[in-house]
């Protein structure tokens, strides 16, 4: 039998990926798409918190530059997570499995409040846990909340599910020369200024020893292959001391 090389993970997706093709929004099939990778995961044992972004919907950096309050357009950035949380939540349910949504600011109706010990506990009765809302504070974007909530619950790693296969030194759809990372440090991460996660978010996961893995969450299967320890994407781990990136020509 297959066997996962980590017991409990945090997940992050951005609000982005659930917009498939759209401009705008949620696409069913994306989001349908998330959940059947979740679940093929989920069937090994592992168990799995998720942290969805709101950018698909509203964006509070944006919004604050084009004269949003930037308090109040953070909050309303929150809010846009908490519809893409209920929207995977609907999902993943119709799939079986059972579900939680716990926000950072309080709306009994439809979300628990983030309680630490409550979080752990449903994991470890085999219950998906969707954390909302960011961190409930303005100025934390969802990587730092990611960060946060995966160090809070223990996980293992924190998995980051994008568009690309991983984490290069520059943006490859516009330098033909970028060469992708197979495994890089936490200090080279920041000193090149790579867009893993916000430097928040690399410096938390730094400071607890919690590795980053990058991966393609578009390709099917990639998300049970990497739990598996298959070698693909980009891991970000070190013990604090930066060190020559191990580098792979695309």
């Amino acid at each position: 039998m297959e066997k996962s090389v980590y017991q409990r993970i945090l997940l992050k997706l951005s609000g982005e990926a659930l917009m498939g093709k759209k401009e705008f929004g949620i696409d069913a099939g994306v989001v349908k798409f998330i959940a059947h990778e979740i679940q093929d995961v989920f069937q090994l044992g592992v168990q799995i918190g998720v942290v969805i972004g709101g950018g698909n919907i509203f964006r509070g950096l944006s919004a604050s530059a084009q004269g949003f309050d930037r308090v109040l357009a953070d909050q309303m950035g929150m809010l846009a997570t908490v519809i893409n949380s209920l929207a995977l939540q609907n999902y993943l349910e119709r799939l079986g499995i059972t579900t939680r949504i716990q926000s950072a600011i309080h709306m009994e109706a439809i979300a628990e409040p983030f309680i630490r010990r409550r979080a752990i506990r449903h994991l470890e009765k085999g219950r998906i846990v969707i954390f909302a809302a960011g961190t409930g504070s303005p100025y934390f974007s969802t990587d730092t909340a990611a960060a946060l909530r995966a160090i809070e619950i223990q996980a293992d790693a924190i998995l980051k599910g994008t568009k690309v296969d991983g984490v290069y030194s520059a943006d490859p759809e516009k330098d033909p020369n970028a060469v992708k990372f197979r495994e890089i440090s936490y200090l080279e991460v920041v000193r090149r200024g790579l867009k893993v996660m916000d430097m928040t978010a690399v410096t938390l996961c730094m400071e607890n020893n919690l590795p980053i893995l990058v991966f393609n969450m578009t390709q099917p299967g990639n998300f049970r292959r990497i739990i598996l320890g298959e070698e693909i994407g980009t891991k970000v781990t070190g013990d604090g001391h930066a060190k020559e990136p191990d580098l792979q020509r695309r």
